[in-house]
């Protein structure tokens, strides 16, 4: 009796959680397409501008900005420089291993690589945090994990920026409230992304997407780092 009362408490959990998703179907089908669509490229160039909200130690509100090249050749060459406020980097990866450079402090590190891009960024983003700029969006289950992780998935409709008409779906749980912009034409490429934090003052993190090429004759050379003159090797341990 009692591992049958289990069951059905387990069941009425996962029938109210059932309930409460709200999955707009035109809102999956857009994002789909964009998946599909970044999936299909053998390789692309595009630049990111993002604004990411911190607080600091006596709560008052800044707002740091950064711009991204990023450069990819599927499935197994990648390369992002950064410059903004919180420092000057790049990350090249040229299918066996990746460096992370920093023009700020003109230092360097390489390490040993899994051999795609996604399983890559996985690695370094577990073992060391690195943080790989718009990489999400490049996962084939982009879709899926928005879905299982997102109450409710909507599309609101079309919206304008800078003059351009675009797909406009918004996503929610308990803790995120996500607005995702893709364009309306036929690429179906991401346009904006701002992510509100509920749970942290509902400060923000705002990604603009620009200059696409998509399928561009990219030089194999630019993923190769080569150390700049006087730049230090430096070595980092991974997280325990």
């Amino acid at each position: 009796m009692k591992k049958l009362l289990t069951l059905f408490s387990l069941f009425a959990v996962c029938f109210s959680q059932a309930q409460t998703k709200s999955i707009d179907s035109t809102a999956v089908y857009i994002l789909d397409k964009m998946a599909d669509i970044i999936g299909s490229l053998e390789s692309v160039k595009f630049d990111i501008n993002t604004a990411t909200d911190k607080l600091d130690d006596n709560g008052n509100l800044s707002t740091y900005y950064a711009m991204s090249h990023i450069a990819m050749t599927g499935p197994d060459k990648f390369t992002s420089t950064t410059t903004g406020d919180s420092g000057n980097f790049g990350y090249w990866y040229d299918g066996e291993y990746v460096s992370y450079y920093s023009l700020s402090e003109n230092n360097y590190v390489t390490l040993e690589a899994p051999d795609t891009i996604l399983t890559m960024i996985d690695s370094m983003h577990t073992a060391f945090d690195f943080k790989f700029p718009a990489a999400d969006f490049f996962y084939p289950s982009f879709t899926d994990d928005l879905i299982e992780d997102f109450n409710t998935i909507s599309y609101e409709g079309q919206r304008s920026i800078d003059g351009e008409k675009c797909f406009y779906i918004t996503a929610t749980n308990n803790e995120k409230h996500i607005q995702l912009w893709i364009t309306s034409n036929t690429t179906m490429l991401p346009k904006r992304l701002i992510i509100v934090y509920k749970k942290e003052g509902n400060l923000q993190f705002e990604t603009n997407f620009n200059n696409w090429e998509l399928n561009p004759n990219i030089p194999e050379t630019i993923y190769n780092f080569t150390p700049p003159p006087h730049a230090s090797l430096i070595s980092i341990m991974a997280k325990s």
